[in-house]
This record gives C-alpha cells, sequence and structure tokens, in this order.
C-alpha cells in the first residue's frame, strides 16, 4: 500500500489555536502513519492557545510546538474529508468532498479547567472517526 493511499483529514476551525490543533493531534497520535492530518484556521491567531496546550500535555500529547495556519483551498482540494469546527461559510466548499460539522465549545479565552472536558469529547469524536474510516487505533 502506497503512502498516497491513506485518507487525509483536515480540521478546520476559525484561529487553527484551540479545537482544530486538538483534533489534529489525537488523530496523528492514534492514527499514527495510517492518515494524513492537517489543521488550519480561516482567521488564525498567532499561537496555539496555551490551555489547550497544557490540556493535551495531560494526556501524553505535545502539541507546544505547533503554529496556527492559514485555511488554504489547496488544504481542502487535497483532503478526503474536511472537518470544520465553527467556520462557517469561511470554508471553502468543494464538491466531492466529505464535510463534517462539529459543534464543541471554543476554548479561546477558557482556562485548562474548561478545555478538558472539549478535549475529552474531541478524543471520542476522533476515534469514532477512525472507526468509521477503517483507521486501527494506535
Amino acid at each position: 500500500m502506497s503512502a498516497r493511499a491513506v485518507p487525509s483529514v483536515l480540521f478546520v476551525c476559525v484561529h487553527n489555536a484551540g479545537r482544530s490543533q486538538m483534533a489534529a493531534a489525537f488523530l496523528t497520535h492514534l492514527g499514527d502513519d495510517r492518515v494524513q492530518v492537517r489543521s488550519a484556521g480561516s482567521a488564525p491567531a498567532d499561537t496555539v492557545n496555551r490551555a489547550v496546550v497544557e490540556a493535551m500535555r495531560e494526556v501524553g500529547i505535545d502539541i507546544s510546538a505547533e503554529t496556527p495556519k492559514v485555511l488554504t483551498t489547496e488544504a481542502v482540494q487535497s483532503s478526503d474529508v474536511v472537518i470544520t469546527m465553527g467556520c462557517g461559510d469561511a470554508c471553502p466548499y468543494f464538491p466531492g468532498k466529505r464535510y463534517l460539522d462539529w459543534t464543541l465549545a471554543d476554548p479561546a479565552g477558557q482556562g485548562v479547567e474548561a478545555v478538558r472536558p472539549i478535549r475529552d469529547e474531541i478524543e471520542q469524536r476522533i476515534r469514532a472517526l477512525m472507526t468509521e474510516l477503517g483507521i486501527q487505533h494506535g
């Protein structure tokens, strides 16, 4: 099986500083090399939310080196599944792509205590997505 045969998933939120970073980190961590993962924001922040970094560290995933990235049409076009998290109409739409919209609380401005339940819900959704895509859990 070639590297190109793996499914690719793009996570998009407004700032690419919280929800999409956590989702991408979980899928990268659990999916290992069996999935290609990207994340981006329609209006990216300067840095990843510190409370999000701390909440992920608590579950053994270090995202401290990640930086928010701007959403490009190329990223959408080269992804099989596009998962949006509150970016609304700012996310470009291409026929033939699979789109999912995950309604999740925004961790922006929240402390780590408020981020933990969002993190845990994202992990559950990622595990369900992996099952749906036929990706073995790492």
